[in-house]
């Protein structure tokens, strides 16, 4: 019985105690090296794969050596039982995860993942390694969009499937996560667009009818996209100038409250409202093609539906509004979340106010400076 380390360079399992490998490899001080266990088992040999922790090749060892001491079973390693697709059908299925509103983006994500990997690779072999040539291979292909996959979409995917195999190791379901210390690249997708109101002002211009209100909302009020194309009259109350968003409307499933503002409000009530009520906007979907030619048009560059967003929370920060009451209508649960949407220009640093306490307890600095004695006196 003894611990077993495998070469990065040609994959040969050496004794831990050998310093070089045959093929000339230094595996003492190679990096991410694979560890196994070598064990005798009723007269047969056998090799179980561990994974990079040398720690967890001493404990499943001293484990197989107690259970053989004391005529016990040995329990094979579980993350040599179960495969990548298996794992994944595993996790989707778990009812916590049925309920997540956002259960389709998370499938999507653990079959980016696993589909280049191999849905029958199992677990055991999963090496954080496979993980850095997905990274790699995924930031060069294009998405849907046609443009790269952006790092924080990359990040998504492998924070997604890191997820799945650490609730595995909660449920038993595996021994360990093998890449539990992998780390996220580096992200630089916070937006720095805000609109002036001449450019906002050009952008309503050139919008279609289609999509005019929607933008106009978006540009006003706090709210995310979905929440706009799914407006309801009975969600709007003229009476308290306020929309009110029930919990299944919500990205956090929380009730939200939002102020109209009176040229959304003012909008809202030339509108033609049905008996019935119902949907405000005819169409749920976005007319992607449409807001882009009103962008081209107004010479916004690369300005998003999303940055629209920005602007609203951006400007009530302007208007002197509250923390605190800006990320209640923004549906915002955390300050690093709300930070990425207020952009501070260099028109607010312009206006920085000064405070000199010198100035107000012992005169004016000027007169400090006259009666400071010069060098030399």
């Amino acid at each position: 019985m003894g611990i077993l380390v495998e070469c990065p360079s040609c994959k040969r399992r050496n004794s831990i105690k050998i310093q070089h490998c045959k093929c000339g490899k230094n595996i003492r001080k190679a990096a991410c090296k694979c560890y196994w266990i070598d064990i005798y088992y009723y007269g047969r040999r056998r090799r179980e794969r561990i994974g990079h922790s040398k720690l967890a090749a001493e404990n499943r060892l001293r484990e197989v050596q107690t259970a053989k001491a004391e005529g016990r079973y040995v329990r094979k390693n579980k993350n040599a039982d179960i495969t990548l697709g298996e794992l994944s059908d595993w996790y989707l299925g778990l009812s916590e995860v049925k309920e997540k509103r956002s259960n389709k983006d998370i499938a999507i994500c653990l079959k980016n993942v696993i589909s280049r990997i191999g849905e029958k690779q199992i677990a055991l072999q999963l090496t954080m390694g496979q993980i850095e040539q997905f990274r790699q291979r995924r930031l060069s292909e294009k998405t849907p969009t046609g443009r790269p996959a952006k790092p924080s979409t990359v990040n998504r995917d492998v924070a997604n499937f890191k997820a799945m195999l650490n609730r595995a190791v909660e449920f038993s379901v595996i021994e360990y996560n093998p890449i539990k210390k992998i780390r996220q690249l580096e992200e630089n997708n916070v937006r720095e667009r805000i609109l002036t109101s001449e450019e906002f002002k050009r952008l309503i211009q050139n919008c279609a009818e289609a999509i005019r209100g929607q933008v106009l909302i978006a540009y006003y009020l706090p709210m995310r996209r979905a929440e706009i194309l799914n407006l309801k009259w009975e969600e709007i109350d003229f009476k308290f100038s306020l929309i009110r968003l029930g919990g299944d409307r919500t990205k956090n499933k929380k009730v939200r409250s939002i102020p109209l503002h009176p040229k959304v409000a003012a909008y809202l009530k030339k509108l033609p409202r049905p008996i019935k009520g119902g949907f405000i906007f005819s169409s749920r979907r976005w007319r992607r093609k449409s807001y882009k030619k009103a962008v081209k048009a107004s010479e916004l560059g690369n300005f998003t539906f999303h940055d629209l967003r920005h602007c609203a929370i951006n400007n009530l920060r302007l208007a002197g509004n509250d923390q605190y009451m800006i990320k209640q209508a923004s549906g915002h649960k955390t300050d690093i979340a709300f930070s990425r949407y207020n952009l501070v220009t260099e028109d607010e640093m312009m206006g920085m106010k000064w405070y000199d306490s010198a100035d107000s307890e012992s005169g004016t600095m000027d007169t400090y400076m006259d009666t400071k004695p010069k060098i030399g006196e």
